[in-house]
């Protein structure tokens, strides 16, 4: 008896085959990875903002980019569209708190605005303009950080809120079409009920017409029929009105002969 004989198999994948089996693994990862949060900080101070930067970096936060005055804190957070937005009160050629008000009527991020101690009137101001939240000066890691927290998580919230909003705003409005939809197709069912009446109401009215011509007049049915067709169309009197005419006359002639009995 013969020893079965034994291959090793083939390549069961190739090399390139066996990367693009590890891709999706390594892309999973990749997104499993926290991103960091992303700032643009408005000082005009430059050494402010130097300490500023480097505070938010030293916290995980990446800087996308620096203002000196709220012109440019916009153009930036317009295109940046940051996480957060870190806002001074005062600064040249446009101040925090007109900044602040056009990024926040435009929602393209929070912003968290840095006073000092003795701008408590330009804080109301500034929430006023739609700021999240306020930091005052000296910048200090433990007051800094929460209220970032504070204005993203406050901007998330209305954002879900106006995201809901637009979103009953569209069921409703689908509701209404299907609505008015529902009318129109009961309005047109009633329309085909009552043209179905008529033509039944007319179609009897006919009959009995020409029952009544083929009675006093000595017509076939057939010609009962025809001679109130022709005459409608020749006359141009609706059907209904032509048949309520002969009944009118004959059916009163049938009544009197049948009192005379």
């Amino acid at each position: 008896m013969s020893a079965e004989k034994t291959t090793e198999p083939d390549e069961v994948l190739t090399d390139d085959e066996l990367q693009a089996a590890a891709a999706p693994e390594q892309s999973i990862e990749e997104d499993d990875k926290p991103r960091k949060r992303t700032v643009v900080v408005a000082e005009d101070e430059s050494v402010n903002r130097m300490d500023l930067v480097a505070m938010l970096e030293d916290s995980g936060y990446e800087v996308v980019g620096e203002a000196a005055n709220g012109e440019e804190a916009v153009e930036l957070t317009r295109k940046f569209r940051p996480s957060v937005v870190c806002m001074d009160v005062k600064m040249p050629r446009m101040d925090g708190i007109e900044a602040a008000g056009i990024i926040c009527d435009e929602n393209i991020a929070p912003v968290v605005m840095l006073t000092a101690f003795s701008q408590s009137d330009l804080v109301k101001k500034a929430t006023g303009a739609g700021a999240m939240a306020y930091v005052t000066k000296p910048y200090e890691e433990s007051k800094l950080l929460p209220a970032l927290e504070v204005a993203m998580g406050r901007f998330a919230e209305i954002n879900d809120l106006l995201d809901n909003v637009e979103r009953s705003e569209s069921k409703l409005h689908e509701t209404e079409e299907q609505l008015k939809k529902a009318e129109e197709q009961l309005k047109k069912a009633e329309e085909q009920l009552k043209k179905a009446e008529e033509t039944l109401e007319e179609r009897k009215l006919v009959d009995r017409a020409k029952g009544l011509l083929m009675d006093k007049a000595d017509f076939s049915e057939q010609g009962a029929f025809r001679w109130i067709q022709k005459t409608s169309m020749d006359q141009r009197i609706p059907k209904k009105r032509l048949a309520m005419a002969i009944i009118a006359k004959y059916g009163d002639q049938k009544s009197e002969a049948e009192d005379e009995r």
